[in-house]
């Protein structure tokens, strides 16, 4: 019996051992036990910069009287279940939804605490924001061409051969080749993932440094956060200004925010997490949806090239990379974009089910945030049955 005792206290020391060598040799791995998936507030243990609100609110109108019929229009879940929208949002606690058509808000729920005024952050919603941003440096020639190599933009990553031949475009379309292990199959895997290590941080300078590369670039798409946060870099470097202050002064102004919205870093004056760290209110995110509604103009204005909304939400000739979901929707210059049936709707989509989906078929704007969301795809449906056009669901 002292034996086993003497043996079990040993194995506890040692495990004890394991545990401090482990978390000083990846100590944000204390975060990821602590914090495990991100919630909408996790961001808030992150240092932030602001980009800050107009000087002048643009005001979405507020229909006389709200569509309630919506509530009980029934929609596909992730199982494949029709119910209607109203338990569909309930399922999925579902924060904020709302529908907004010619510039009218037709609809509008929210759940808890929340308002269309509310913080929130949209996780990879923000790798949309930073492919606008990424337009519109192009546009004022702060950044010469996607076809540039990343390392003419961040010389320190010269020493690292991974980075030799990656573009610009490569970052864009996610085909750095760079290594990236994703968060699914398993709790160990999760803990270890390269998901949890770039969200959780605090130097996203010295595992970029380290990353290796699998893929030649240019060939292969994986989803993964290196890329975004590549990009936000770049930004940095090329424009001199933090991705804040450059989205700040290049588009939350122009488009009359009326709320201020905030980028999480990995340290106070360090990267940006552009691949998952953009909180926003629901009100000002549909107006992002309304910026690209109208080919990049806000009030007769251009603030992002029409060009470039073009190449961002339209794949073309290309070869979709990927084909999520019935709609089939396609990665393209870090916006979802769906390839099945009537195409022309896209999609900013962030973990957690926050979403920024626009339809200009239907000159419409759905703006979600959610606690796990219900799944599959209703915003097409709702958008053409508020427009009385015909649709269906793919068969099987």
């Amino acid at each position: 019996m002292k034996i086993f005792k003497k043996t079990l206290v040993i194995l506890f020391y040692a495990l004890l051992l394991f545990l401090v060598l482990l978390f000083l040799w990846k100590p944000y791995l204390i975060r990821v036990l602590r914090y495990r998936t991100p919630n909408a507030e996790t961001y808030k243990i992150f240092p932030q910069e602001i980009s800050h609100k107009s000087d002048s609110a643009f005001h979405f109108i507020s229909a006389v009287k709200q569509r309630n019929d919506l509530d009980t229009l029934h929609v596909l879940d992730g199982d494949n279940h029709s119910i209607p929208l109203k338990t569909y949002l309930k399922n999925g606690q579902v924060n904020v939804f709302i529908v907004i058509r010619n510039d009218s808000i037709l609809y509008e729920r929210y759940d808890k605490d929340y308002s269309d005024s509310t913080l929130t952050s949209i996780f990879s919603g923000a790798k949309s924001m930073i492919s606008i941003t990424i337009g519109e440096a192009l546009a004022d020639r702060s950044i010469k061409s996607l076809n540039d190599k990343v390392t003419q933009y961040i010389p320190e990553l010269k020493s690292n051969p991974a980075f030799e031949q990656i573009t610009l475009k490569n970052l864009l379309d996610m085909k750095s080749g760079l290594e990236f292990q994703d968060a699914l199959g398993g709790i160990v895997k999760a803990f270890f993932s390269d998901e949890a290590k770039y969200y959780y941080t605090n130097d996203m300078k010295a595992q970029l440094m380290k990353v290796k590369l699998v893929n030649k670039p240019g060939t292969v798409w994986v989803y993964k956060s290196i890329d975004p946060i590549l990009l936000g870099w770049v930004l940095k470097k090329a424009t001199g200004k933090s991705v804040a202050q450059y989205f700040e002064a290049s588009i939350w102004k122009k488009i009359g925010a009326e709320y201020n919205a905030t980028w999480g870093l990995d340290q106070i004056n360090g990267l940006t997490n552009t691949a998952s760290r953009f909180q926003v209110t629901a009100i000002d995110f549909a107006k992002i949806g309304r910026l690209y509604l109208n080919k990049g103009r806000f009030n007769g204005k251009q603030v992002i090239p029409e060009d470039w909304v073009n190449q961002s939400v339209n794949i073309g000739i290309e070869k979709p990379a990927s084909a999520k979901g019935w709609q089939k929707s396609a990665h393209h210059y870090l916006w979802w974009i769906p390839q099945e049936g009537d195409k022309g709707d896209y999609a900013a989509e962030g973990m957690l089910g926050q979403r920024l989906y626009v339809d200009p078929k239907t000159n419409t704007i759905i703006v979600q945030f959610a606690g796990h969301g219900a799944g599959n795809y209703p915003y097409r449906k709702i958008s053409r049955y508020l427009s009385a056009l015909p649709f269906s669901y793919p068969k099987g």
